[in-house]
């Protein structure tokens, strides 16, 4: 009785460059398990292994490995993979931020949370206001991250109520009393140094909100 390979073959589905590379990953398996025998006592040295790690990743990049219509993880999908990607903390969501060292899901809604807050981050430095994040977790991602000012969210200091002035982390109650009494006996505010000069805000917090305010 003759065997009918060819059938064997239909019904495995395999084309001729299947074929050949299912036996090319046969040979390299049987000829890298068979070492454990022909050389008893000895461990298969690593180097041994990284070579045919590679010899193999080389094949599968020219296609020998591979059956036709699959997308094989190369050399270049690997490095890409663990490039460094520069996250924009004013773009960015919570699950971009749980990717850099140090950030867990609490202090990446916090972060996202106080820049709601604020209308934006000006600075990266900012972070260092994110309650609960250490000084040593901001070093560790001071160069992973960056801020777009663009997106900053401004606020009208001459129209802005007290509820929306009262938003501003660096401004408290007394300091947004002042700028809307302020507002009301002088009429318009042309700059934030006019608020220094005339001691309605202190000029520590006019250097942190004058990159919010607009004077429309």
């Amino acid at each position: 009785m003759k065997f009918d390979f060819s059938s064997l073959r239909n019904w495995f589905g395999y084309s001729r460059r299947e074929r050949r590379s299912s036996l090319i990953l046969l040979l390299l398996i049987v000829f890298v398990i068979s070492l454990r025998y022909f050389v008893p006592g000895k461990s298969i040295p690593v180097e041994y292994i990284r070579l045919v790690q590679d010899e193999i990743i080389a094949d599968s990049i020219s296609g020998k490995i591979y059956p036709e219509n699959t997308k094989p993880v190369t050399r270049k999908h690997v490095v890409r993979d663990n490039k460094v990607k520069i996250v924009d903390i004013n773009r960015c969501d919570t699950s971009e931020l749980i990717r850099l060292p140090g950030i867990g899901p609490v202090l990446s809604v916090r972060i996202i949370k106080y820049r709601n807050l604020l209308g934006g981050y000006y600075s990266k430095e900012q972070l260092r206001e994110v309650y609960g994040l250490p000084p040593e977790t901001y070093e560790k991602i001071k160069d992973m991250v960056k801020a777009d000012t663009m997106l900053i969210k401004y606020i009208e200091i001459n129209t802005a109520d007290y509820r929306k002035l009262s938003r501003m982390p660096y401004l408290e109650r007394g300091d947004v009393n002042a700028i809307l009494k302020y507002r009301e006996l002088k009429g318009k505010i042309h700059s934030v140094s006019e608020l220094v000069e005339n001691k309605v805000i202190s000029k520590e917090k006019a250097l942190k909100v004058r990159p919010y305010l607009h004077y429309d």
